[in-house]
Order: C-alpha cells, then sequence, then structure tokens
C-alpha cells in the first residue's frame, strides 16, 4: 500500500508538471499545421498505441452501447476540449491558454449544478466563482490592444467554449458506468475523437497534410504530444485518481498553468507582467475554493445518506 501510495505521488507530480507543458508543444505545432489537424493527429496516434496494448494482452472489445459513450464522451472532452483549445493556441499565448483552462472546474461545477443535482452555492462557492472568472478578466487588461484583433478574439472564444465541451464531457463521464477500465476507454476516446478532427479538418477546414509541413520541430511537438501529453501522463493521471483521493489529484489543475505561463515567456517569450502573475494566482485560488466548497458538499450528501 506505502509503496502503491509512493507511485501514485510520483504519477501525480508528473501530470502537475508534464501536463502545464504541453501548452507550450501545441503552441509550437499550430505553427505548422491547423490546431484541429494537430490534436487529431496526436488523440489518433495515443489512442492507437493505447488500445493496441490493451488488445495485445488479451483485453476484448467493449459492448456497442458502451463504444456509442465512450464516442460521446470522447467528441465533448477531446475534441470539443482538447481540440478547440489547440486551435486556440493558434491566435492567443500558450499562457493564457493555461489560464482559461484552469477555469474548467467552475465550469464543471456549472454543468453538474444544472445535469447532475443542484448544488447549494454555499459562500465559499460563490467567491471562488467571482474570484476564478475575476482573475482571468483581470489578465485581459494586458491584452486591451489585442481585443481589438478578430483573430485574438476567435482564439479567446474557442478557448472558453472547450472548458464548456470538456466540463460537459467529464460531468457525463461521472453519469455514466461503463465498467471498462479508465485508460482502455480512454484510448478508444482518442481514437475516435482523432479520427472525427482530422474528418473535420479535412472536409469543412480544407486543410490537407502536407510533407512539407512536417519540419523537425513539428515532428518534436507531435511526438512529445502523443508520448508525453497523451500516453505518458494521462496514464499516470488514470493511476494517481485510482490510488489518491480525487481532491487531492486536482493539485494538478493549480500546478499547470503555472508552469505553461512560466516555459511561454522563457521558451516563446510571451508577455509575463505583475498582473499576469497576480491574477493568475488569483485565478488559481478562486478555483481552489470552488474545488473544496464542491467537495465539502459531496460530503455532506454522501453523510447524509448513509
Amino acid at each position: 500500500m506505502r509503496k502503491s501510495n509512493t507511485n501514485a505521488y510520483i504519477a501525480l507530480v508528473i501530470v502537475s508538471i508534464f501536463w502545464g507543458t504541453t501548452y507550450l508543444a501545441s503552441r509550437v505545432g499550430v505553427r505548422h499545421i491547423h490546431g484541429v489537424m494537430l490534436a487529431g493527429l496526436r488523440q489518433a496516434a495515443a489512442g492507437v498505441l493505447i488500445t493496441g496494448f490493451f488488445l495485445l494482452r488479451g483485453y476484448k472489445l467493449p459492448e456497442k452501447m458502451v463504444l456509442s459513450k465512450l464516442f460521446v464522451i470522447g467528441t465533448l472532452m477531446l475534441c470539443g476540449g482538447n481540440g478547440l483549445l489547440t486551435w486556440a493556441m493558434q491566435y492567443i499565448p500558450s499562457g493564457l491558454g493555461a489560464i482559461i483552462a484552469a477555469t474548467i472546474p467552475l465550469w464543471i461545477t456549472i454543468a453538474s449544478y444544472f445535469l447532475v443535482q443542484r448544488t447549494r452555492f454555499s459562500l465559499q462557492l460563490i467567491i471562488g466563482m467571482i474570484l476564478g472568472f475575476g482573475g482571468v478578466a483581470g489578465i485581459f487588461y494586458n491584452y486591451l490592444s489585442n481585443l481589438m484583433n478578430p483573430d485574438f478574439q476567435f482564439g479567446i472564444l474557442i478557448a472558453f467554449c472547450s472548458c464548456i465541451f470538456w466540463a460537459l464531457g467529464s460531468v457525463l463521464t461521472a453519469r455514466w458506468a461503463l465498467g471498462v477500465n479508465y485508460l482502455y476507454g480512454a484510448g478508444f476516446q482518442m481514437v475516435f475523437s482523432g479520427v472525427v478532427m482530422l474528418l473535420v479538418a479535412w472536409l469543412f477546414l480544407g486543410q490537407h497534410l502536407e510533407v512539407s509541413a512536417f519540419t523537425t520541430e513539428l515532428w518534436e511537438s507531435l511526438l512529445y504530444l502523443v508520448l508525453i501529453g497523451s500516453v505518458f501522463s494521462y496514464s499516470a493521471y488514470v493511476f494517481a485518481l485510482n490510488n489518491l483521493p480525487p481532491a487531492q489529484v486536482s493539485v494538478y489543475a493549480y500546478i499547470n498553468p503555472v508552469v505553461a505561463v512560466l516555459l511561454g515567456a522563457l521558451i516563446l517569450h510571451e508577455q509575463l507582467t505583475w498582473l499576469t502573475g497576480v491574477c493568475s494566482l488569483v485565478t488559481i485560488g478562486g478555483v481552489f475554493l470552488v474545488n473544496n466548497a464542491f467537495n465539502k458538499h459531496k460530503k455532506t450528501l454522501a453523510a447524509a445518506t448513509k
């Protein structure tokens, strides 16, 4: 048990740091191909590797009903969530995208309120949501000149939309008992979403894969996203989630944006001011309060049903 917990904490450290680096890798990758195409290649390749691993170990294909649910969840979380956020990296700094993504727990709370159960809006929950969204609004002060740019506006819009899609997918994941290994199921979600995104990029966005686009920099970005971002880090995330309390695992959401903002400033020379730092911490603090209030509410409900 002690060894399992130690490994779980190591896995949590991996998720907290390496998932934060994927914003940088995505920002680099979209310099060469469309964001939806990049996300499609990433998810499809990672999905084939993960499902292939389980199939070679003798796992059977899930039932059609389970596969259909995996398709829906994968489309929401990975197409709508990861795909749109990767697309947004074409128009906004990676650090800003990470801070916007940090608000996902706020959107999950809202989605849970309407789709699962009417969570009581305590004072802590309300303050947390105000701080979370207020922190993001404060960061935009540094980008006032960019807000008049239609491309920048579009990037902000689809970044927020990605959060909503991820939240919807997360709520459905919690509601549906799939009865399949988490990582195996995630592999199918990746395959399904990857194929959908590649078709969308080709049929609706007019994107085509060209050999000339595959520079060394793109290959590095893509391989990093597939192997480190999806296969390695997601496996670590699933392992941590199955060996630690969810509230502890959620710590990664507070560290990811810090890693992304710092890397964006150091490597891509993205704007980093004291206001960005303070507002980022305010956003993360708000998300912490929301998560804490939500977990207290769940414990209260669990105690009441005993």
